[in-house]
């Protein structure tokens, strides 16, 4: 995917590019809604990437965004420093606004970017992490900046979170920029601990087809129904300061404690951060049978508690369960966007049976049939300089 971003900016501007780099979308294989909560997760990056090529912008005006993308071909100009553009170019102004503060500029502010991607949008395989991401990495190396991949990673959450106005946590932006090929990353995103867990098991992503747009509506909803949540718990629990670092054993408590709809959140970001350490442990151990069971626990407690499936993710993951998969679940936050399947090396389990099932019964309820392909973990985002000479 480098080359097409290039191209598109010799074309678009008339000049080569000083920089690009490549940043990959992610899986998360299980810690749903945890990250935003201070609790663990465990992404994996995978193949598909985007890729940002940039340079200084011309002219004598100062702080200039001209950004174009494959996918967006219209050149959106604004002066980044004064109103945020809509739709993709927010990232990227975000990211400006950032850089600005760690004096990672072009010079006067100016700058051309163009844009070309392979991670599907809206399938819960965060796009625009890969986006924040690519562009931090690419405007970095165009200036020489030796920012660190967690730099680069504070950078990208920052320009989503704060600017963009998306209530995540840090977790794609951190899978993004650190990420391991053959690796899953267990990452505590209230300490911002990190360990690479070998990861090598037969994976398939299924996109549902139906889109889910994050920077409103659900996603904001819970963030907000978890805060209150922790705000009454501290009656309970005076230091608490993340609703995940609630302990498990104390889940009656909990439950005594907090109102519906608040109880159910709260049961899940909780019952969800020991899930996912565990999940680690067995990963660890290449303990995939009770892995997979934990896969299943978790899109459970999803659908029922958080209320983030969607019929056609909750389709896909009985499918596989009767298929003989080991483990399945939403993946990205849900509302729409893909699931993950965990399958066997071969036989009942395996890629074909279940890839076969989940069509079948996806093409009865809805008429037609899901996107299903294999996913292995890849490496975090990368500067690509032998693409400019």
């Amino acid at each position: 995917m480098p080359r097409p971003a290039i191209d598109l900016f010799q074309k678009t501007f008339g000049t080569i590019p000083g920089a690009a780099a490549s940043a990959p979308g992610r899986v998360n294989l299980i810690g749903e809604h945890t990250d935003y909560n201070g609790g663990p997760v465990l992404p994996i990056a995978i193949a598909e990437r985007t890729t940002a090529a940039v340079g200084p912008g011309a002219g004598d005006a100062e702080g200039v965004l001209e950004a174009v993308s494959t996918r967006y071909p219209t050149v959106v100009r604004v002066r980044w420093q004064e109103e945020l553009p809509q739709g993709w170019a927010a990232y990227v102004a975000g990211v400006l606004r950032e850089l600005w503060t760690l004096d990672a500029l072009p010079p006067r502010g100016n700058l051309r970017i163009a844009v070309a991607s392979d991670v599907p949008v809206g399938a819960g395989l965060s796009s625009s992490a890969a986006l924040a991401v690519s562009a931090a990495k690419a405007i970095a190396t165009l200036v020489g900046a030796k920012l660190t991949p967690r730099q680069i990673a504070g950078v990208a959450f920052r320009a989503e979170h704060d600017h963009v106005g998306v209530r995540c946590g840090v977790m794609d932006q951190t899978i993004a920029s650190l990420a391991k090929r053959d690796h899953a990353l267990l990452f505590e995103c209230a300490s911002l601990e990190a360990e690479q867990i070998p990861f090598a098991a037969p994976l398939l992503l299924v996109d549902t087809g139906v889109k889910h747009d994050l920077s409103t509506g659900a996603l904001n909803e819970r963030h907000a129904e978890c805060q209150e949540a922790v705000k009454r718990l501290k009656l309970e629990l005076p230091e608490l300061a993340w609703l995940a670092s609630w302990p498990v054993e104390w889940l009656p408590r909990l439950k005594r404690a907090l109102p519906e709809p608040l109880r159910s959140r709260a049961v899940h970001v909780v019952s969800e951060t020991a899930r996912t350490r565990f999940a680690a442990e067995l990963l660890a151990a290449r303990k995939l049978a009770q892995f997979g069971k934990l896969l299943y626990e978790s899109h459970e407690s999803c659908r029922r508690l958080y209320a983030c499936s969607a019929p056609e993710l909750d389709t896909v993951v009985a499918a596989a369960k009767r298929a003989g998969a080991l483990g399945a679940r939403l993946t990205g936050a849900g509302w729409g966007g893909a699931a993950i399947v965990l399958v066997r090396e071969r036989g009942t389990g395996g890629k074909k049976q279940v890839s076969q099932a989940v069509r079948s019964a996806f093409r009865r309820a809805y008429g037609r049939e899901p996107e299903i392909r294999e996913v292995q973990s890849s490496s975090g985002a990368r500067a690509e300089p032998k693409l400019l000479s």
